[in-house]
């Protein structure tokens, strides 16, 4: 009976666990809808009062635009007006005088008539004399109708159409951004972030990438700031510091549209990976303060010496890019590749347990250069290092007195070439050193 008991006891301590968990994942489930609901209603908000804001606005400037050019055509009635007006008034102020003359002869010459015999002739005289100097033949000319401006306002009622049609098109709204954050990958110092189209019926030219840090909680920090804009739908966003949450955002700009995409959801990233440093102090060459860029320098002429990383930062599966910024003269020793350890005081990566390609587009693995070569080196170039490891357990030679090695494949890109092998190493690893080698100065190296 007691081991019934047990039994039953024991199921419904199952039966209690599981119903706790269930509740526990509805809950989750619960969290997860709150949160949908909250960014469905949050955005129909911001949505509103972003088309009421810009619907106000936008008829606030019509409104100015069509008041500027009624005062605009009014002004040049009146200009109209003010220039056709003033020869008539002229004209008018003329034949105005010509009556009054014409007023004050008449007067004089009824005047002489009734005069007496003594006066009449001084009288006519002067009647006649005054008579001539008018020129009573004389008439100002007045000008006709057709000649004379009538003012009138041509109005195309066809704007009204035009904006009823553009206003009826003004705008959308859409229940997705047309495009999405798809992956945050973490990298040294970094995130690589990708994005993809989630409406495919809309033609992007062009994206824009914007990040910010923030808090703990996901919210608060600093302000977003531009990260990358142009065609491409990936970029590596450098120098964030390690274990500190970000948030990245992406829109696009439409085929023939000068506005922006709404942006899109939020997402956040993070990276748990120190840094790519070169390592300070190496006699030749000069670092960036955030010791990412080696520059080699003429202290040491004709000789070559090896900048290795601050530490073996490099891990399997992660991809590694030597970018050149400046260039030097090319030689052969120049090397730019990955190594088991630093050993100090060797001239170049041309060595054992090390991989490398040299400025000339040589490959060397373990010392020993390879048949294929790659494009030189130039200003400019990005050359990738990619590694995955293929045996972790020993390799065993016919000889009973060598270690074991293991196998790590092994893919070198540079320009649009790349070649792949495998590298043999004398124990197993996780995490690689990086290094370069230049003879000539002028050669200038970002890692990330």
């Amino acid at each position: 009976m007691s081991v019934e008991v047990d039994a039953l006891l024991q199921e419904a301590k199952e039966s209690i666990e599981a119903a706790q968990n269930y509740r526990s994942e509805l809950q989750q489930r619960l969290n997860g809808l709150n949160q949908a609901r909250k960014q469905v209603r949050g955005s129909s908000g911001q949505a509103r009062e972003a088309l009421r804001r810009h619907f106000v606005e936008l008829q606030a400037a019509t409104t100015r635009l069509l008041n500027d050019r009624l005062t605009t055509l009014l002004a040049e009635v009146d200009t109209i007006e003010t220039d056709s007006v003033k020869p008539l008034d002229d004209c008018q102020a003329l034949i105005e005088h010509g009556v009054g003359q014409a007023d004050e002869l008449l007067r004089e010459g009824e005047a002489a008539l009734r005069c007496g015999l003594g006066e009449k002739e001084d009288k006519l005289g002067s009647f006649t004399k005054k008579a001539l100097h008018i020129q009573l033949d004389s008439l100002p000319e007045v000008p006709v109708l057709v000649d004379v401006p009538c003012v009138s306002a041509q109005l195309d009622d066809s704007l009204l159409g035009l904006l009823r049609d553009r206003v009826s098109r003004h705008g959308s709204v859409s229940s997705h951004p047309p495009v999405q954050i798809d992956e945050l990958q973490e990298r040294p110092g970094g995130v690589l972030a990708r994005w993809c189209k989630v409406d495919e019926d809309f033609a992007a030219v062009e994206y824009r990438l914007q990040y910010r840090r923030c808090d703990i909680g996901g919210s608060g920090g600093t302000q977003y700031e531009d990260a990358y804009i142009g065609r491409d739908s990936e970029f590596l966003v450098l120098h964030l510091d390690p274990h500190t949450n970000h948030l990245f955002k992406v829109c696009a700009r439409g085929e023939g549209r000068t506005e922006w995409s709404p942006w899109s959801i939020p997402q956040t990233g993070y990276t748990t990976l120190a840094p790519h440093e070169w390592c300070p102090g190496t006699e030749g060459y000069i670092l960036s303060s955030r010791k990412n860029i080696a520059m080699r320098n003429d202290s040491i002429p004709a000789r070559c010496p090896t900048l290795y990383s601050n530490a073996p930062t490099y891990f399997c599966g992660q991809t590694l890019t030597f970018r050149i910024s400046a260039a030097g003269q090319m030689d052969r020793r120049d090397s730019l590749g990955v190594c088991v350890s630093s050993v100090r005081g060797a001239e170049s990566l041309q060595r054992d347990q090390a991989v490398c390609i040299s400025t000339n587009g040589a490959v060397f693995v373990n010392g020993k250069e390879m048949t294929n070569q790659l494009p030189a080196i130039q200003l400019g170039s990005a050359v990738t290092f990619d590694m995955e490891v293929v045996s972790m357990f020993p390799i065993w030679n016919n000889n009973a007195n060598d270690g074991g090695n293991f196998k790590l494949r092994v893919t070198i890109g540079s320009g649009n070439r790349e070649v792949v092998f495998d590298w043999l190493v004398d124990k197993a690893v996780d995490c690689l050193y990086f290094g370069c080698s230049f003879v000539h100065s002028g050669w200038k190296v970002l890692v990330f």
